[in-house]
């Protein structure tokens, strides 16, 4: 950023965005606050005064992360059921220090961590539930399993980002990336959500040994069993 651009943003969002960008590169115990304060052009003193601790900026950037995947997420299910599978991708391509953040937070844990998980798995919830209202996505028995499972995959193959690249050659931390070289990724994960994986009535068995029934789902009955 330049010192014009700087100049131009307001003290705490310049911090919050040098703190995003420093904490994804370096790790929360790898930047220090005169790290922050050099690449935001701020004092050490303007960081106390508007965020406290190190670790209460870190809260507020996962807070601002999760934030943003929500929005992502709502446009993209807001754009209608003819809505370009790149569209997500493409708002996301000014973003990358934002996913680099992200693999960061998870692979270092602790409870910032599993707050930002919950919180996306709670978003991942209600957009979902967007998505089946608005014609997109199947109805689900266990809405809330669903929301978890698919939040852990794909958080997953980005903190295994490194196998990504080597497998199918697609950077998901690529600053220069333009959405299309996803496809490798993209195109068997769209396979996998429109046509399923096995053939009907493959898992039958299976399904009926946890109680649910492969056609219609008795959310009732699953609900007891927990």
């Amino acid at each position: 950023m330049s010192s014009a651009d700087k100049a131009n943003r307001g003290g705490a969002d310049r911090i919050l965005e040098a703190a995003v960008l420093l904490f994804g590169q370096q790790g929360l115990r790898g930047t220090t606050m005169k790290d922050i304060a050099t690449e935001a052009g701020v004092s050490q003193a303007l960081i106390v005064h508007h965020f406290g601790t190190k670790d209460a900026l870190r809260k507020t950037c996962d807070d601002y992360v999760a934030r943003l995947i929500r929005v992502r997420k709502k446009e993209t299910i807001d754009s209608g059921p003819r809505f370009d599978p790149f569209t997500a991708l493409r708002q996301l391509g000014g973003s990358r220090a934002l996913l680099q953040y992200l693999t960061r937070a998870l692979t270092e844990g602790g409870t910032n961590a599993s707050e930002l998980i919950d919180e996306i798995v709670a978003d991942a919830e209600v957009y979902l539930t967007q998505g089946e209202q608005a014609g997109l996505i199947k109805h689900s028995a266990v809405p809330r399993d669903r929301a978890v499972l698919l939040t852990l995959w794909s958080l997953g193959a980005l903190v295994l980002h490194e196998h990504v690249h080597r497998l199918l050659d697609v950077d998901f931390l690529a600053y220069d990336g333009s959405p299309q070289s996803l496809q490798r990724y993209l195109y068997p994960a769209m396979e996998l959500y429109s046509q399923g994986l096995v053939e009907e009535g493959t898992l039958d068995d299976l399904v009926a040994s946890i109680g649910l029934n492969a056609t219609q789902p008795d959310a009732d009955h699953y609900d007891k069993e927990q």
